[in-house]
């Protein structure tokens, strides 16, 4: 009786030569260094469950039950964006082939000619035209391909990544075409959460004052120390200055 031999079959994920790791089955998707992004989950949910255990009853009570709820609904979108942009994949392109690489090469080679030694060959660019316009292409030494417009390799995941923003150490990943979006809608609700807790903290100790003293307050009810938002500021406040950055970039790409 003959053996049947079942061979696997081998993922895309599983063949890709950057330096990424891959969890469920290559649904999720993050670099390599993530010591950042478990400092982001516990500042967001650190300073999230201090607000829900220590101002939350006090403010359901005293002045509106919808604040915990509303809180509840925006941590949870915060998270939900946080988590998405971390393991989606930012627009990875494919690297060529070997057969596709060696003919790219020789079409280089044929179109530089033979450059004498000790003189720098020409750069990597290939023409194109799109939209009745020229747009240079550059040639990826890495991945052996030419890049598409706005396209760049990231150092840190070896990969090259179609409309490239940045790597976010924040998020854990690059932000690209694919998950761009994800990225700006978790930075302005996170900036939300973070003046929607700063304000009840403030209301939550002065409505305490009134009864109980300023100075009680805060040794009855250490979570309501109103500062405690700061720590959400320094995720808030690199996330914010990549947006900058990639509008600085998109009005450069639109008026060059």
């Amino acid at each position: 009786m003959s053996a049947v031999m079942i061979t696997r079959k081998v993922r895309k994920w599983e063949k890709l030569p950057g330096k990424n790791t891959f969890c469920c089955d290559g649904r999720v998707m993050m670099a390599r260094q993530k010591g950042i992004f478990y400092l982001t989950l516990f500042l967001i949910v650190g300073t999230c469950s201090l607000f829900f255990a220590f101002e939350c009853p006090y403010l359901a009570v005293h002045l509106s039950p919808a604040i915990p709820v509303f809180a509840v609904l925006l941590f949870l979108f915060v998270m939900a964006m946080l988590l998405r942009t971390s393991f989606s994949d930012p627009g990875v392109l494919p690297r060529a082939l070997p057969e596709e690489a060696n003919f790219i090469e020789m079409e280089i080679e044929a179109a530089n000619g033979n450059v004498p030694s000790g003189q720098r060959p020409p750069p990597r660019i290939r023409n194109v035209q799109i939209n009745n316009q020229i747009v240079k292409l550059k040639y990826c030494y890495t991945c052996k391909i030419f890049r598409p417009p706005r396209a760049s390799h990231c150092s840190i995941c070896d990969n090259c990544v179609d409309r490239f923003d940045h790597h976010c150490p924040w998020v854990g990943n690059c932000v690209g075409k694919r998950n761009y979006r994800y990225f700006y809608l978790f930075t302005l609700t996170l900036s939300l959460l973070t003046i929607y807790i700063f304000a009840f903290d403030i209301v939550h100790v002065v409505m305490r004052s009134v009864d109980q003293g300023f100075l009680n307050t805060l040794k009855e009810t250490p979570g309501t120390y109103p500062f405690r938002s700061e720590y959400i500021l320094c995720v808030c406040a690199p996330c914010f200055k990549d947006i900058r950055n990639h509008e600085d970039k998109t009005s450069h790409y639109c008026c060059g």
